[in-house]
């Protein structure tokens, strides 16, 4: 189920538990979450879309840039952050983790 995130009240309690997330199980990627959440912020188009389970938010995030849908999700395999293509089973765009720059990330998110 995917709850869409138009307030900062609800964008907060997500990035809160993503973070908490990261810093429990994804130490690779628990920098690098706050400069993705910033190119999220300048790059979509409409309201952004988290996943949710139990009814908590979970690590899937939907974005739309003009027409175009992408997921960002943690693969727990790799660990690493995905941006992949219409849906979090779609084809993997690009991965991130704390090595990922914030020029990186910028470059990437320019071409969406």
């Amino acid at each position: 189920m995917a709850l869409s995130i138009s307030t900062l009240d609800l964008l907060n309690r997500y990035i809160n538990g993503v973070m908490g997330r990261a810093d429990h199980h994804g130490e690779n990627v628990n920098e690098v979450v706050l400069t993705l959440v910033g190119a999220v912020i300048w790059k979509a188009t409409k309201d952004v879309e988290v996943r949710t389970y139990n009814d908590e938010t979970a690590n899937i995030l939907w974005l739309f840039v003009g027409d175009n849908r992408y997921a960002i999700g943690y693969n727990h395999h790799t660990e690493n952050i995905e941006l992949r293509e219409r849906t979090q089973n779609g084809a993997v765009l690009a991965e991130f983790n704390n090595d990922s720059t914030a020029g990186d990330i910028k470059a990437i998110f320019s071409t969406l």
